[in-house]
């Protein structure tokens, strides 16, 4: 039996799921990023901007139902304009925890 042996040319690849067509934390994921749920907290409106600065909006009409309308379809992630409604407005704080979590994930991973 003769064994030959092939030099390795190659390494093998990590393959990391982007899972880029939903959203990459849960609207309550607080314990994934504690200083952006802090921030969300105590000072909304802050944080607010900083989601709207990188989606390049005016943050003038708040966290919008629009802007997170604008991103899910934009990322096509599931869902309704119902349920951004909802979410903006009775969940307000989380959303723009999410917002801001799902930008900085999407940054990390090069697909924002």
């Amino acid at each position: 039996m003769e064994m030959t042996s092939h030099p390795i040319i190659s390494q093998p690849q990590c393959h990391r799921s982007t899972r880029s067509f939903e959203w990459q934390t849960e609207l309550c994921d607080c314990g994934d990023n504690c200083r952006i749920c802090l921030c969300g907290a105590l000072c909304f409106c802050c944080l607010g901007c900083q989601v709207a600065n990188d989606m390049e909006e005016c943050f003038c009409c708040g966290a919008s139902v629009a802007m997170r309308t604008r991103y899910r379809t934009q990322y096509r992630i599931p869902g309704s304009i119902c349920s951004d409604c909802l979410t903006a407005v009775f969940c307000a704080p989380c959303n723009i925890c999410q917002l801001k979590r799902d930008i900085n994930r999407r940054k990390q991973l090069g697909i924002f």
